[in-house]
């Protein structure tokens, strides 16, 4: 069974760091695409970043230049580190894991992933 287990949540006042993790287990396409995805409450599910097999990364625009997604293979982690917070990117933050067989319009929907894990929240104030 695949596996995906957050953590690193918290809270913190706007301008501070965090750094979110996902440790992953049971995953093993050639060809994957992994992702963060964040949802506020009465809001949609919405895609953070993703990261593709080949290195490919996407942002989305109210987190580019401040979020960066990385990835150890060595400790089967993927890791989304946050800078310059605002109040706004208060959500539940889900890890999530699929086959990459999605175009650059589609890989930051939900609908592109089969795994998820449960969840860090992130308040920022």
């Amino acid at each position: 069974d695949v596996q995906l287990v957050e953590s690193g949540g918290g809270s913190v006042e706007a301008g501070g760091s965090l750094t979110l993790s996902c440790t992953y287990s049971g995953y093993s396409y050639r060809n994957y695409c992994m992702g963060w995805f964040r949802q506020a409450p009465g809001r949609e599910r919405e895609g953070v970043v993703a990261l593709a097999s080949d290195g490919s990364t996407w942002y989305a625009d109210s987190v580019k230049g401040r979020f960066t997604i990385s990835k150890d293979d060595t400790k089967d982690t993927l890791y989304l580190q946050m800078n310059s917070l605002k109040p706004e990117d208060t959500a539940m933050y889900y890890c999530a894991a699929g086959r990459w067989i999605v175009g650059p319009s589609g890989i930051l929907h939900p609908s592109a992933y089969n795994y998820w894990g449960q969840g860090t929240q992130v308040t920022v104030s």
